[in-house]
């Protein structure tokens, strides 16, 4: 094992190489070359690209985790699972693909996992039961994923110059003499993906809070 190299030094350098050249351009033989070192020397700390993206993840949900476990203990629950679906897609939106890079990941560091106890807590305390508690979380959390995924493909997209994106571009392929509606639409799907994002949230907290009318929350 070559010295002075770490797995926190292999994380940062991935995350480097990640915002430079995007996940197809994220290999272990291209990490190695930014390290200065042989492809080998990177399986004493991490076994495959998976076992790195893995790292990689629990690195950006850890500092989620910090955001949530801070929030005050009596913040009301639509705050707390605002701040969540926030927090997450700023996290994703941090890096280059980030979104697509860690779907599908898993925690490598337990104590990530044990700070969840903290929103847990404070949704349960608000009338919440743990079941509808997680799925709430789940709901948000697969939402804002997926969301991303499409949000930083599409974004990434036009700042290389990709016109299929263009309003003009696709009012002129639709025909608006034969789909008016689906045309108009589009000022609505390629609008303000951040202003979109907060509506969409607020639509799944009204669903949330739908699911047993009859708990005070």
């Amino acid at each position: 094992m070559p010295a002075g190299l770490t797995k926190a030094a292999i994380v940062q350098a991935a995350f480097d190489l990640l915002d430079e050249a995007g996940m197809d351009g994220l290999t272990v033989r291209a990490l190695a070359s930014r390290l200065g070192v042989q492809a080998p020397a990177l399986y004493w700390h991490v076994r495959s690209k998976q076992a790195l993206l893995d790292e990689m993840a629990t690195q950006i949900w850890r500092q989620i985790g910090e955001v949530m476990a801070g929030l005050p203990a009596d913040l009301p629950w639509r705050e707390v699972i605002r701040t969540y679906a926030a927090t997450v897609r700023t996290g994703l939106l941090g890096h280059r693909d980030g979104a697509k890079a860690f779907t599908g990941t898993t925690l490598t560091d337990p104590d990530v996992v044990r700070r969840q106890e903290v929103t847990f807590g404070n949704l349960v305390r608000q009338g919440f039961t743990l079941p509808d508690a997680t799925r709430g979380l789940i709901l948000v959390h697969d939402f804002t994923v997926g969301f991303c995924v499409e949000e930083q493909a599409v974004s990434q997209a036009i700042a290389a110059g990709d016109e299929r994106y263009s309003l003009d571009r696709r009012a002129e392929l639709i025909g608006e003499e034969n789909a008016p509606l689906a045309v108009e639409a589009g000022s609505v799907i390629f609008g303000d993906p951040r202003a979109r994002f907060t509506e969409l949230v607020e639509v799944l907290l009204t669903a949330i809070e739908n699911w047993d009318a009859g708990m005070d929350r």
